[in-house]
């Protein structure tokens, strides 16, 4: 279980640092420090913390599932940035509440990234014993200040293309998802397995999905014809 809690936190800020790539380098300065001051002055909740603790919240399905809402709703608002973005592409002659839309989806930075970092903070406070909490948490942040703008720099240079960085940020949180309700299953299912088959449903199913894609070949011609 943790190592897909990890490897959410990897996706969740990969996908942070490409949302930024497309703004403006002083929203991309504006979003770094704040990142790093909420580093800076979360020390004294991150000190608060133990190993037992989080390894019980990790193992709590409730808890797992709260996040896991929290998940979700990020991922819909990222990957409704990356829809609207590719549709918008004349933002002038948009309405104003699509404009109000495409840019909040477009200036949301998202809260996970803030978790990961707080995580982060954690970690550093357990491998470094005797050393200062406070000297951890604003190295920390120096460090952050620096690596946001430097990783989206990175990324922009790699990826030029606008489209490209959009189609793998759309990508990248599928698989967010995907990890999401991995990690609140949590080794639980929610029906037990079976070998019987009920070939009823099975036709019965089969047969809307077949309906259902015969009526939708049949409104495609009609909307496209001329």
């Amino acid at each position: 279980m943790q190592s897909v809690v990890v490897a959410i936190m990897l996706l969740v800020s990969l996908s942070f640092l490409l949302k930024q790539s497309f703004m403006s380098w002083k929203w991309v300065v504006a979003i770094a420090i704040a990142a790093a001051l909420f580093v800076g002055f979360s020390w004294p909740w991150a000190v608060e913390q133990n190993k037992l603790q989080i390894a019980g919240w990790l193992a709590n399905p409730s808890i797992m599932a709260d996040t896991a809402v929290v998940l979700t709703v990020e991922v819909a608002l990222q990957l409704a940035f990356c829809i609207m973005e590719a549709k918008s592409a004349d933002k002038k002659k948009l309405p104003l509440r699509k404009k109000i839309l495409v840019g909040f989806l477009r200036y949301f930075p998202g809260v996970l990234f803030f978790a990961v970092l707080f995580s982060l903070l954690v970690t550093l406070v357990f491998a470094l014993p005797g050393v200062s909490f406070r000297l951890i948490a604003w190295t920390l942040a120096g460090a952050v200040l620096i690596l946001v703008p430097a990783f989206v720099w990175l990324i922009r240079f790699i990826l030029p293309e606008n489209k490209l960085r959009l189609e793998l940020l759309f990508l990248l949180n599928f698989l967010v998802a995907g990890l999401g309700i991995i990690a609140t299953v949590n080794g639980r299912t929610a029906v037990e397995g079976t070998n019987d088959v009920n070939l009823i449903s099975l036709a019965f199913l089969l047969a809307i999905v077949l309906f259902g894609a015969v009526l939708g070949l049949f409104l495609r011609k009609i909307i496209r014809k001329p």
